[in-house]
């Protein structure tokens, strides 16, 4: 009898070590395998507490999956600058100099930092031309650790782009995408790195498209978002919902300096073409014909006795100009370019901007009530220096 309780107790004891085995490493041979999140208790020496198990599937609303996407693909920048101090008159002093020797005949080293993204796996990286306008030296770090320096391939101040290159081959790039298809209410995310803490990604959406008048650039044509844009972030992404480029953050409006829900992105449709004419010659290269214009008030149609509403009145001709050369006068209202009508004076840069020089481009003008059509020589717009 001994023998067989001996027997019975072992038994037992080994059943228990299974149980508890197969709870440890299977619990669902237990619990059964339905599919559905289950939660399991754990028990340590202080309390128990439920955790959910270990899982793979995107929480419903996440977009884990767009930032992964992107954020290989956006940089950090650091750029330092060489500031000479201007010396007192004493400095110069032999007696000053004799006890404090040149320690205060030095240059200062400013330094700032911006973020970027990698359009070509070659290493061509697209930044705002304020982050890199004034850089002597210029650092990238990637995603991976990596850093490296950077040289400046060509700068756009009029849209505020520029191109840099690093020696890297095989780098991770973005993926352009559609803004033609993106509309106002559309879920972004700006990826960049804010204030320097590291790479931060930030939610919003589109809050309007083709912005101007902003007096941010000459050409304009802003992406307005949410999604929170902090110094730092210029020069990164704004990226859909699948991870592809919509825009570069470039500036906020802000009273703080700080986000207040304000921020333009220039959008990928300016990037593209920009990007190209930069590689593939170190500058944009643009149409001008040398005229000042100006938009249409009450006032202005009041002063020149105008029945005329819409248009851009030529303030001024620039002599032996382009458009001087074809006839235009000061007082002109130019109404289209190529039958295409100029509402405004963005609209007007912009369709002369993408005039190729050299050609002759028929524009149409309302001279004392009557509409004249000049055929005018588009010559190549002068470059923009970028701001000291």
């Amino acid at each position: 009898m001994r023998r067989l309780w001996l027997l019975f107790a072992q038994t037992i004891t080994v059943g228990l070590a299974l149980w508890f085995i197969v709870m440890v490493l299977k619990p669902e041979w237990i619990n059964g395998s339905t599919g559905a999140p289950r939660k399991f208790s754990v028990t340590t020496s202080a309390v128990s507490v439920q955790e959910a198990p270990v899982s793979e599937t995107p929480t419903p609303g996440s977009y884990r999956d767009a930032a992964k996407k992107a954020m290989p693909a956006v940089v950090n920048i650091y750029t330092g600058k060489e500031v000479r101090l201007q010396k007192s008159p004493l400095l110069d002093d032999p007696f000053f100099k004799k006890f404090f020797g040149e320690q205060f005949d030095r240059a200062q080293k400013q330094s700032s930092l911006g973020s970027g993204v990698i359009v070509s796996a070659d290493g061509y990286i697209l930044t705002n031309n304020h982050v890199v306008a004034t850089a002597d030296d210029i650092e990238v770090a990637l995603v991976d650790g990596r850093k490296v320096k950077a040289k400046v391939v060509g700068t756009d101040p009029e849209t505020d782009l520029a191109i840099i290159k690093v020696d890297l081959k095989n780098l991770p790039a973005i993926t352009l995408g559609r803004i033609e298809q993106s509309k106002v209410g559309d879920v972004v995310l700006a990826i960049g790195n804010p204030f320097g803490v590291g790479q931060t990604v930030t939610m919003g959406i589109i809050s309007a498209l083709g912005r101007t008048h902003l007096g941010i650039n000459t050409f304009e044509n802003f992406i307005q978002t949410d999604a929170a844009i902090n110094p730092g972030n210029s020069g990164g992404a704004l990226v859909d919902t699948n991870g592809n480029l919509l825009g570069i953050n470039s500036a906020i409006y802000s009273r703080t300096g700080g986000s207040l829900g304000i921020g333009f992105a220039i959008p990928v449709s300016t990037v593209k073409s920009v990007m190209d004419a930069i590689i593939s010659n170190g500058y944009v290269v643009r149409g001008w014909i040398g005229v000042e214009p100006q938009e249409i008030t009450p006032e202005l149609a009041e002063s020149f006795n105008l029945n005329k509403k819409d248009g851009i009145i030529i303030a001024g001709v620039l002599k032996n100009g382009p458009a001087d050369k074809a006839g235009m006068k000061p007082g002109d209202i130019l109404l289209a370019i190529e039958g295409t009508p100029v509402p405004n004076t963005t609209e007007l840069f912009n369709l002369i901007a993408q005039l190729a020089p050299g050609s002759k481009a028929k524009m149409t003008v309302l001279r004392k009530e009557v509409e004249t059509t000049l055929n005018v020589p588009i010559a190549k717009r002068p470059k923009v220096k970028a701001e000291e």
